[in-house]
């Protein structure tokens, strides 16, 4: 397969791409975020067998946006939340209809939420507090909670700790290195794996997918955004996903149907997806 001069060989057992932002890839493209676009998109992601896909939300204007597309297409779910690099002015009435996106039942988990310290955006202490909102958030309305992290690991866990964590909990672009990765089993999360796996600067991602049983694993393209080798440096989609797929089961020691499989039963667990 094909499209803008990027070949992508099919997965033969088709998978779900855990997390990707729809509306940006729109955006990127210069293009509006219609229904046309959405079921365009979907449908080149399909011929490379991605068979669905949750678009997560950053704002609330966008969670709005991803409720309403997952409403409108059958191979789309939702994910909702601010993320953490957003948060300012963020209020009551804010939470109040995050709480009812989130009760929509095409919303599968509230996110993505976190922490992140790279950007210099929001105060620490700010992004705490709401990242101890979208907890409360997720395990009040029963759905797992998708994690943003970036330079902030050992606040995160400390806090999932601190507020206990909803029953699933969903790392989103995992980065955390092998010793991460096993904490992280041990407390029962799923680390879902990024482009990154395959960038050739990554050996300690690599290190903590090869620790990270088959059943703890999801595989995303955060597309826009994260795009696998070789095509880094271009907007990433869904339909690049089996790029992904591959370079880390490379990296699990994993036959690539084997992951697919196994991505496939964590998403049926964790967000009730069935192919």
């Amino acid at each position: 397969m094909t499209v803008d001069g990027r070949t992508v060989e099919p997965l033969a057992v088709p998978v779900f791409d855990a997390h990707t932002h729809l509306d940006a890839i729109a955006q990127r493209a210069g293009a509006d975020p219609s229904a046309e676009f959405v079921a365009t998109t979907m449908a080149d992601a399909a011929r490379a067998g991605v068979f669905a896909a949750i678009t997560v939300g950053d704002t609330v204007a966008s969670s709005r946006w991803c409720a309403t597309a997952a409403q409108r297409h059958p191979d789309v779910y939702a994910a909702v939340a601010v993320h953490p690099t957003e948060i300012d002015g963020l209020g009551d009435a804010d939470y109040a209809v995050l709480e009812e996106l989130a009760r929509d039942p095409r919303v599968v988990a509230v996110g993505e939420t976190g922490l992140d310290y790279y950007w210099d955006r929001t105060e620490p202490a700010a992004q705490q507090e709401h990242f101890r909102r979208h907890i409360g958030l997720a395990k009040a309305v029963g759905k797992p909670l998708m994690i943003h992290d970036r330079d902030a690991h050992a606040d995160v866990l400390r806090i999932l700790r601190e507020e206990g964590a909803p029953e699933q909990v969903v790392f989103h672009a995992f980065s955390g290195d092998e010793a991460m990765a096993r904490e992280c089993v041990a407390a029962g999360y799923v680390l879902s794996f990024p482009g990154v796996v395959t960038f050739k600067n990554a050996p300690t991602l690599r290190a903590a997918a090869a620790v990270t049983p088959l059943d703890h694993v999801l595989v995303e393209t955060d597309a826009p955004f994260l795009t696998p080798h070789p095509h880094r440096g271009t907007p990433n989609a869904p339909r690049l996903l089996p790029i992904t797929v591959r370079g880390l089961a490379d990296a699990m020691g994993a036959g690539v149907d084997e992951l697919c499989a196994a991505v496939d039963e964590t998403g049926e667990r964790v967000f009730g997806i069935v192919r």
